[in-house]
């Protein structure tokens, strides 16, 4: 009986391995197709580990000039390509708050409206500024005991309604010229994810992995998808792309799915981790999906950076990058940053890495003066204009990690997770300044009207 349980298990070894299509081993049939294919195909610049070199570091990137500036508000595609914005990076002003507990856990943003900005406080206070620093509006509507609970807040808005979803899950919306709550419901889990509002829908996903429809005007559900849940998944918040009356998203298992907005109908879904990785998912962190009407393009820190096509879901290419920040889509180059502090330029279509800079790469082990607020091309006693260096006092080690970059219009502005701003060159990657901005992370910037808001966890600093 043995034995024949054995031959049995040989025989579909060898039928999977040899029949199957998308197996290891290829027949006749198929050798003979890739045999044609070989002079379209494109190898993918790869490696094993990490990457941890530079790369055609001499390399000069010339954009477009006439790409200029995708808006930070309502922003479907996430993109934001290459800001309009040239600024000598002095301080304008600072909107203050109470403290945001576990800031560093979570990815706030801003919401703009008119030359306003919105945001919250540590006790959940929805926040509105003029563009003069002065608070046009203050509300609070949440209990005694949900304040103690320091609920952190996600906005979107479509110049008439502000929406909010929070991670005690609570989700409202409030007039956005008075404050006033216009509706408040509750959800069976808490919230963390973008917000994106379509029509008379806005779009959600909740900590059961649940893809929620809502219509702005009274709270009520329209249809929901639900997807791979997890009993331990990571903070790291999730996203999602709208183009042309389709809604792609995230969840935190690393599953990308795509559904009709009408219907909610579930279109297409594919896996980006092995399911015996699922057990790891609360240290999968992912980048925002940013998209064009062809491609979504996202990345993890399992170093993995994908291309996949927008129709059906298939995976163009992949790469071996590793970063949980959002990239940034200019012409036929995509530019990420790896946690490593690694400024990579891709190919859009094959995948092929043309650039590799080290941002990091001019740390000494002396501390220069501290240029905080200053002109940062001007300060005094610094081997390279404007730097500021700090270090761990155990094994020389840098704190520095990159939190979030954008694409300005010669520069590439990256955060940092110990409070700098570093100014890249495009052309040519390379590190002119850095400034201090604070101790501790600072958030992707945001721009408008040619000021740079820079987020910490008790208030938002203003750079012109």
């Amino acid at each position: 009986m043995n034995k024949f349980f054995k031959v049995l298990l040989i025989f579909i070894f060898v039928a999977n391995c040899s029949l199957h299509k998308n197996s290891k081993f290829w027949t006749k049939q198929d050798k003979n197709i890739l045999e044609e294919k070989k002079a379209t195909v494109i190898e993918v610049f790869k490696q094993k580990e990490n990457l941890g070199n530079e790369f055609n570091p001499n390399l000069k990137i010339i954009l477009d000039s006439k790409t200029i500036s995708k808006s930070f508000v309502n922003n479907f595609d996430n993109n934001n390509g290459r800001v309009d914005f040239i600024g000598k990076l002095k301080k304008k002003s600072k909107y203050r708050f109470s403290k945001i507990k576990n800031f560093h856990q979570y990815d706030p943003k801003i919401s703009f409206y008119k030359n306003d900005i919105i945001f919250f406080d540590n006790k959940g206070s929805i926040l509105r500024f003029n563009d003069k620093s002065d608070l046009i509006w203050k509300k609070n509507n949440y209990t005694k005991s949900e304040k103690k609970q320091n609920p952190i807040l996600f906005f979107a808005n479509n110049q008439k309604i502000l929406v909010v979803a929070d991670n005690i899950s609570n989700y409202y919306a409030l007039d956005i010229n008075t404050g006033e709550v216009l509706w408040k419901k509750k959800n069976i889990a808490p919230f963390n994810s973008q917000i994106k509002i379509y029509k008379n829908k806005f779009f959600v996903i909740d900590f059961q992995n649940i893809f929620r429809a809502y219509s702005i005007n009274d709270g009520n559900e329209i249809w929901n998808i639900k997807t791979q849940n997890l009993l331990i998944r990571s903070q790291k918040k999730l996203s999602m792309v709208i183009i042309e009356d389709k809604v792609y998203f995230n969840n935190s298992s690393g599953d990308i799915s795509a559904i009709g907005i009408e219907s909610g109908e579930l279109l297409w879904q594919t896996p980006t981790q092995s399911s015996l990785l699922y057990d790891e998912s609360s240290f999968l962190k992912t980048s925002d999906i940013i998209a064009d009407k062809e491609t979504l393009y996202f990345s993890n820190n399992k170093n993995q950076f994908f291309s996949i096509n927008i129709l059906n879901g298939k995976i163009n290419w992949q790469q071996e990058i590793n970063s949980n920040l959002r990239p940034t889509l200019i012409d036929d180059y995509i530019f990420t940053v790896s946690t490593e502090g690694y400024l990579i330029v891709i190919e859009k279509n094959s995948g092929n890495i043309i650039r590799i800079t080290d941002i990091f790469k001019n740390y000494k082990k002396t501390k220069k003066k501290d240029c905080r607020f200053r002109d940062m091309f001007s300060c005094e006693g610094s081997t390279i204009p404007g730097y500021y260096f700090d270090f761990m006092k155990n094994d020389n080690k840098l704190l520095m990690k990159p939190t979030g970059f954008i694409v300005g219009k010669n520069n590439i502005y990256i955060t940092t997770n110990n409070g700098k701003l570093l100014v890249i060159e495009i052309k040519t990657g390379k590190t002119l300044s850095m400034l201090k901005i604070n101790n501790d992370k600072i958030a992707r910037p945001s721009v408008l009207n040619q000021n740079m808001f820079i987020i910490t966890d008790n208030s938002i600093i203003k750079l012109n």
